[in-house]
Protein backbone atom coordinates (compact mmCIF):
# COMPACT_ATOMS: atom_id res chain seq x y z
CA UNK A 1 0.00 0.00 0.00
CA UNK A 2 1.60 3.61 -0.97
CA UNK A 3 2.42 6.21 1.50
CA UNK A 4 -0.08 8.78 0.09
CA UNK A 5 -3.05 5.71 0.78
CA UNK A 6 -1.35 5.79 4.58
CA UNK A 7 -1.75 9.45 4.73
CA UNK A 8 -5.45 9.75 4.06
CA UNK A 9 -6.36 6.20 6.49
CA UNK A 10 -4.65 8.65 8.80
CA UNK A 11 -6.57 11.86 7.70
CA UNK A 12 -9.74 9.91 7.87
CA UNK A 13 -9.03 8.90 11.71
CA UNK A 14 -8.10 12.01 12.28
CA UNK A 15 -11.25 13.95 11.17
CA UNK A 16 -13.60 10.82 12.53
CA UNK A 17 -11.82 11.18 15.93
CA UNK A 18 -12.28 15.24 15.79
CA UNK A 19 -16.37 14.39 14.47
CA UNK A 20 -16.92 12.81 18.05
CA UNK A 21 -15.24 16.29 19.44
CA UNK A 22 -17.39 18.59 17.01
CA UNK A 23 -20.34 16.72 18.57
CA UNK A 24 -20.02 16.73 21.48
CA UNK A 25 -19.68 20.81 21.43
CA UNK A 26 -22.84 20.80 19.01
CA UNK A 27 -25.36 19.07 21.41
CA UNK A 28 -23.57 20.24 24.46
CA UNK A 29 -22.21 23.39 24.37
CA UNK A 30 -24.27 24.90 21.74
CA UNK A 31 -27.91 22.89 22.92
CA UNK A 32 -28.56 21.68 19.81
CA UNK A 33 -31.29 19.00 20.11
CA UNK A 34 -29.40 15.46 19.09
CA UNK A 35 -31.76 13.92 16.82
CA UNK A 36 -32.46 17.38 15.05
CA UNK A 37 -28.40 17.38 14.48
CA UNK A 38 -28.56 13.93 13.41
CA UNK A 39 -31.39 14.71 11.19
CA UNK A 40 -29.25 18.42 9.76
CA UNK A 41 -26.32 16.22 9.36
CA UNK A 42 -28.26 13.16 7.08
CA UNK A 43 -30.27 16.15 4.93
CA UNK A 44 -26.78 17.39 4.39
CA UNK A 45 -25.47 14.09 3.23
CA UNK A 46 -28.54 13.54 1.16
CA UNK A 47 -27.68 16.83 -0.74
CA UNK A 48 -24.11 16.09 -1.58
CA UNK A 49 -24.73 12.50 -2.84
CA UNK A 50 -28.66 13.10 -4.27
CA UNK A 51 -27.08 12.15 -7.48
CA UNK A 52 -26.34 8.22 -6.12
CA UNK A 53 -30.36 8.36 -6.01
CA UNK A 54 -31.25 7.77 -9.67
CA UNK A 55 -30.68 4.31 -9.44
CA UNK A 56 -33.61 2.45 -6.70
CA UNK A 57 -31.57 -0.65 -5.14
CA UNK A 58 -33.22 -3.40 -4.94
CA UNK A 59 -34.95 -4.45 -1.68
CA UNK A 60 -35.46 -1.36 -1.29
CA UNK A 61 -37.13 -1.33 2.40
CA UNK A 62 -34.33 -3.18 3.62
CA UNK A 63 -32.02 -1.29 2.16
CA UNK A 64 -33.45 1.87 3.99
CA UNK A 65 -34.15 0.33 7.33
CA UNK A 66 -30.50 -0.55 7.22
CA UNK A 67 -29.62 2.72 6.32
CA UNK A 68 -31.44 4.31 9.45
CA UNK A 69 -29.48 1.66 11.80
CA UNK A 70 -26.02 2.65 10.71
CA UNK A 71 -26.58 6.14 9.79
CA UNK A 72 -29.41 8.37 11.55
CA UNK A 73 -30.47 5.81 14.32
CA UNK A 74 -27.41 4.78 15.46
CA UNK A 75 -25.93 8.50 15.21
CA UNK A 76 -28.60 10.37 16.92
CA UNK A 77 -27.99 7.63 19.88
CA UNK A 78 -24.59 8.60 19.71
CA UNK A 79 -25.47 12.61 20.16
CA UNK A 80 -27.82 12.08 22.80
CA UNK A 81 -25.19 10.33 24.73
CA UNK A 82 -22.61 13.22 24.28
CA UNK A 83 -25.16 15.49 25.57
CA UNK A 84 -23.40 13.87 28.98
CA UNK A 85 -20.54 11.46 28.42
CA UNK A 86 -17.16 12.55 27.38
CA UNK A 87 -15.97 12.65 23.96
CA UNK A 88 -13.07 10.00 25.45
CA UNK A 89 -15.28 7.34 27.27
CA UNK A 90 -17.30 7.99 24.12
CA UNK A 91 -14.79 6.27 21.81
CA UNK A 92 -13.43 3.86 23.94
CA UNK A 93 -17.17 2.62 24.31
CA UNK A 94 -17.99 2.84 20.55
CA UNK A 95 -15.34 -0.12 20.47
CA UNK A 96 -17.72 -2.28 21.87
CA UNK A 97 -19.26 -2.36 18.32
CA UNK A 98 -16.99 -4.84 16.81
CA UNK A 99 -17.62 -7.73 19.15
CA UNK A 100 -21.37 -6.84 19.30
CA UNK A 101 -21.17 -7.45 15.13
CA UNK A 102 -19.65 -10.57 15.75
CA UNK A 103 -22.55 -11.82 17.79
CA UNK A 104 -25.06 -10.57 15.65
CA UNK A 105 -22.81 -12.84 13.19
CA UNK A 106 -23.13 -15.89 14.89
CA UNK A 107 -26.94 -15.53 15.54
CA UNK A 108 -28.06 -14.05 12.18
CA UNK A 109 -25.11 -15.14 9.88
CA UNK A 110 -24.03 -18.71 11.54
CA UNK A 111 -20.73 -17.06 11.66
CA UNK A 112 -17.86 -19.69 12.93
CA UNK A 113 -16.06 -18.31 16.10
CA UNK A 114 -12.90 -19.98 17.55
CA UNK A 115 -10.46 -19.12 20.67
CA UNK A 116 -8.81 -16.29 19.31
CA UNK A 117 -11.66 -14.24 17.98
CA UNK A 118 -13.37 -15.50 21.49
CA UNK A 119 -10.62 -14.01 23.17
CA UNK A 120 -11.12 -10.68 21.45
CA UNK A 121 -14.68 -10.22 21.95
CA UNK A 122 -14.04 -10.93 26.01
CA UNK A 123 -10.93 -8.35 25.99
CA UNK A 124 -12.84 -6.00 24.31
CA UNK A 125 -15.94 -5.59 27.00
CA UNK A 126 -13.85 -6.42 29.49
CA UNK A 127 -11.67 -2.82 28.68
CA UNK A 128 -15.18 -1.43 27.66
CA UNK A 129 -16.19 -1.92 31.29
CA UNK A 130 -13.27 -0.84 33.00
CA UNK A 131 -13.61 2.36 30.99
CA UNK A 132 -16.91 2.86 31.96
CA UNK A 133 -15.66 2.65 35.87
CA UNK A 134 -12.96 5.38 35.10
CA UNK A 135 -13.41 8.85 36.26
CA UNK A 136 -14.39 9.80 32.81
CA UNK A 137 -16.77 7.10 32.12
CA UNK A 138 -18.25 7.64 35.71
CA UNK A 139 -18.44 11.59 35.51
CA UNK A 140 -20.52 10.26 32.17
CA UNK A 141 -23.34 9.12 33.82
CA UNK A 142 -25.73 7.91 31.60
CA UNK A 143 -24.59 9.18 28.52
CA UNK A 144 -22.42 5.93 27.57
CA UNK A 145 -25.77 3.91 28.05
CA UNK A 146 -26.86 5.85 24.89
CA UNK A 147 -23.48 5.10 22.97
CA UNK A 148 -23.47 1.80 24.51
CA UNK A 149 -27.29 1.49 22.38
CA UNK A 150 -25.58 3.29 19.17
CA UNK A 151 -22.91 0.75 19.09
CA UNK A 152 -25.37 -1.94 19.23
CA UNK A 153 -27.83 -1.03 16.63
CA UNK A 154 -25.01 -0.03 14.40
CA UNK A 155 -23.62 -3.70 14.62
CA UNK A 156 -26.99 -5.11 14.29
CA UNK A 157 -27.39 -3.11 10.83
CA UNK A 158 -23.41 -3.88 10.02
CA UNK A 159 -24.40 -7.21 9.84
CA UNK A 160 -27.71 -7.51 7.78
CA UNK A 161 -25.76 -4.90 5.04
CA UNK A 162 -23.50 -7.96 4.24
CA UNK A 163 -26.70 -9.10 2.98
CA UNK A 164 -27.45 -6.27 0.32
CA UNK A 165 -26.13 -5.83 -2.88
CA UNK A 166 -25.38 -2.34 -2.87
CA UNK A 167 -22.21 -0.37 -2.68
CA UNK A 168 -20.74 1.36 0.35
CA UNK A 169 -21.09 4.86 -0.83
CA UNK A 170 -24.49 4.73 -2.87
CA UNK A 171 -25.79 3.10 0.49
CA UNK A 172 -24.97 6.20 2.66
CA UNK A 173 -27.16 8.25 -0.02
CA UNK A 174 -30.16 5.86 1.07
CA UNK A 175 -28.80 5.82 4.51
CA UNK A 176 -29.35 9.71 4.56
CA UNK A 177 -32.40 9.83 2.74
CA UNK A 178 -34.42 7.23 5.16
CA UNK A 179 -32.58 8.77 8.33
CA UNK A 180 -33.92 12.71 7.26
CA UNK A 181 -37.58 11.03 6.62
CA UNK A 182 -37.24 9.57 10.27
CA UNK A 183 -35.20 11.65 12.10
CA UNK A 184 -37.29 14.99 11.15
CA UNK A 185 -40.73 13.73 12.49
CA UNK A 186 -39.21 12.37 15.45
CA UNK A 187 -37.75 15.27 16.74
CA UNK A 188 -39.90 17.93 16.44
CA UNK A 189 -42.34 15.79 18.09
CA UNK A 190 -40.00 14.45 20.83
CA UNK A 191 -37.43 18.05 21.15
CA UNK A 192 -37.82 21.34 21.34
CA UNK A 193 -35.87 24.65 20.90
CA UNK A 194 -34.58 23.49 17.51
CA UNK A 195 -34.69 27.09 16.14
CA UNK A 196 -33.04 28.97 19.12
CA UNK A 197 -30.60 26.78 19.15
CA UNK A 198 -29.45 27.69 15.78
CA UNK A 199 -30.40 31.15 16.04
CA UNK A 200 -28.30 31.64 18.90
CA UNK A 201 -24.74 30.13 17.34
CA UNK A 202 -25.87 30.03 13.70
CA UNK A 203 -22.12 30.43 12.66
CA UNK A 204 -21.05 27.90 15.22
CA UNK A 205 -23.79 25.58 14.15
CA UNK A 206 -23.42 25.87 10.57
CA UNK A 207 -19.71 24.80 11.29
CA UNK A 208 -20.66 21.84 12.98
CA UNK A 209 -23.62 20.81 10.45
CA UNK A 210 -20.67 21.01 7.85
CA UNK A 211 -17.52 19.59 9.31
CA UNK A 212 -19.80 16.28 10.78
CA UNK A 213 -22.52 16.18 7.03
CA UNK A 214 -20.27 16.97 4.39
CA UNK A 215 -16.27 16.92 5.54
CA UNK A 216 -16.53 13.56 7.60
CA UNK A 217 -19.66 11.54 6.46
CA UNK A 218 -18.97 12.08 2.59
CA UNK A 219 -15.32 13.24 1.99
CA UNK A 220 -13.74 10.70 4.75
CA UNK A 221 -16.33 7.83 4.38
CA UNK A 222 -16.16 8.11 0.95
CA UNK A 223 -12.16 7.87 0.81
CA UNK A 224 -11.94 5.19 3.44
CA UNK A 225 -14.26 3.06 1.33
CA UNK A 226 -12.48 3.96 -1.83
CA UNK A 227 -9.54 2.34 0.04
CA UNK A 228 -11.08 -0.41 0.47
CA UNK A 229 -12.04 -1.13 -2.95
CA UNK A 230 -8.36 -1.25 -3.65
CA UNK A 231 -6.32 -3.04 -0.98
CA UNK A 232 -7.21 -5.80 0.84
CA UNK A 233 -9.58 -5.35 4.37
CA UNK A 234 -7.00 -6.48 6.40
CA UNK A 235 -4.39 -3.46 5.71
CA UNK A 236 -7.01 -1.10 5.61
CA UNK A 237 -9.50 -1.80 8.40
CA UNK A 238 -6.68 -2.31 11.18
CA UNK A 239 -5.61 1.82 10.42
CA UNK A 240 -9.27 2.72 11.93
CA UNK A 241 -8.09 1.15 15.39
CA UNK A 242 -6.38 4.99 15.67
CA UNK A 243 -9.44 6.82 15.77
CA UNK A 244 -10.65 6.08 19.68
CA UNK A 245 -6.65 6.67 20.94
CA UNK A 246 -7.17 10.51 19.01
CA UNK A 247 -10.79 10.90 20.60
CA UNK A 248 -8.93 10.66 23.56
CA UNK A 249 -6.02 13.02 22.50
CA UNK A 250 -8.72 15.25 21.44
CA UNK A 251 -10.85 15.12 23.85
CA UNK A 252 -8.49 15.98 26.49
CA UNK A 253 -7.39 19.05 24.53
CA UNK A 254 -10.25 20.24 23.27
CA UNK A 255 -13.14 19.39 25.64
CA UNK A 256 -10.82 18.79 29.03
CA UNK A 257 -11.64 14.81 29.51
CA UNK A 258 -10.42 13.73 32.47
CA UNK A 259 -8.05 11.00 31.57
CA UNK A 260 -6.65 8.57 33.88
CA UNK A 261 -5.01 5.27 34.38
CA UNK A 262 -8.12 3.24 34.26
CA UNK A 263 -9.39 4.72 31.28
CA UNK A 264 -5.84 4.15 29.68
CA UNK A 265 -6.07 0.60 30.67
CA UNK A 266 -9.39 0.23 28.94
CA UNK A 267 -8.58 1.91 26.05
CA UNK A 268 -5.64 -0.73 25.87
CA UNK A 269 -7.59 -4.03 26.49
CA UNK A 270 -10.41 -2.89 24.17
CA UNK A 271 -8.31 -1.96 21.25
CA UNK A 272 -6.20 -5.48 21.79
CA UNK A 273 -9.30 -7.39 21.42
CA UNK A 274 -10.93 -5.68 18.49
CA UNK A 275 -7.01 -5.71 16.73
CA UNK A 276 -8.12 -9.82 17.81
CA UNK A 277 -11.27 -9.56 15.75
CA UNK A 278 -10.42 -7.52 12.90
CA UNK A 279 -7.38 -9.29 11.81
CA UNK A 280 -9.33 -13.06 11.63
CA UNK A 281 -10.26 -13.88 8.81
CA UNK A 282 -14.32 -13.49 8.47
CA UNK A 283 -16.56 -14.65 4.83
CA UNK A 284 -19.82 -12.97 6.75
CA UNK A 285 -19.00 -9.73 8.43
CA UNK A 286 -18.10 -6.16 5.81
CA UNK A 287 -15.01 -5.86 7.48
CA UNK A 288 -15.29 -1.82 6.99
CA UNK A 289 -18.19 -1.71 9.28
CA UNK A 290 -16.04 -3.70 12.35
CA UNK A 291 -15.00 -0.65 13.95
CA UNK A 292 -17.00 2.21 12.41
CA UNK A 293 -20.37 0.92 12.40
CA UNK A 294 -21.60 4.42 11.37
CA UNK A 295 -22.18 5.46 7.94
Amino acid sequence: MPFSAVLILVACNVLWALNVVVSKIAVDDLALPPLFYAALRSLLVVLALAPLLRRVPEKLPRVLAVGLAISGGSFALLFIGLQTASPSAAGIVSLSGAPLTVLFAILFLKEQVRWRRGIGIALTFIGVAVAIGSPSGLESGWGLAFVFASALIGALGSVFFKRLSIGAVEMQAWAGLSSVAVLFPVSFALESGQGAALAAEPLAAAACMLFAGLVVSVGAHSSYYRLFQRYDANMIVPFTLLTPLLTIGFGAWLTGDAIGWRLLVGAGLALAGVAIIVLRPSRALFKPLLVRPRL
